[in-house]
């Protein structure tokens, strides 16, 4: 079915007026960031010597982040599981868990299964690894057998986050513009 063209041409909706009524009482703004997935390494928050974080969106009540995952080489994100549904879509570059034969590259999506224990690798390529995750509840880290050996919750990254805006001078308050 094809819309009706009007006068402001194919984009018919230009002639609709926006609703008075954006927000429910208790509601907050929208997170609204432009070119999340560029290369400004101030606002990813290092992991490892290859591996970054740059938080998107944060809820600590509920335990939950979307962040931009990337490596700007081969790197490594401990072996862990998640206790809840962890969803990822890849932007750039090549990653994988050691545990299965696939390897996700620029487009690909991955549901991650709760209690799934995995040994996150980022492989050379020529672009960075980019990979935007929405992760719930900690990541338990696992020993070489599997078996719990400590976690990292939104607790953890928020401290992270703080301590690494306020070393780059943008300010340990950035990450609570995030929180929803």
């Amino acid at each position: 079915m094809t819309e009706p063209k009007t006068e402001t041409g194919d984009e018919f909706w230009r002639d609709l007026k926006p609703i008075t009524k954006v927000f429910q009482p208790d509601a907050q703004p929208e997170v609204y960031l432009p070119n999340v997935a560029d290369d400004d390494m101030r606002y990813y928050v290092p992991f490892t010597e290859t591996v970054f974080s740059k938080p998107l969106w944060i809820s600590p009540s509920k335990n939950q982040w979307c962040d931009i995952l990337m490596a700007t080489g081969p790197g490594l994100v401990n072996r862990h599981y998640h206790p809840h549904e962890v969803f990822a879509y890849t932007i750039s570059g090549k990653w994988g868990y050691l545990e299965h034969d696939w390897i996700a590259t620029a487009g690909d999506f991955v549901y991650e299964t709760p209690g799934e224990g995995h040994t996150l690798v980022a492989y050379a390529h020529e672009d960075p690894m980019k990979v935007h995750f929405k992760v719930t509840g900690p990541l338990i880290w696992l020993d070489e057998d599997g078996e719990p050996d400590g976690y990292f919750d939104v607790h953890q990254y928020i401290e992270m986050c703080k301590a690494h805006y306020d070393h780059t001078g943008i300010g340990a308050d950035y990450i609570e513009r995030l929180f929803r």
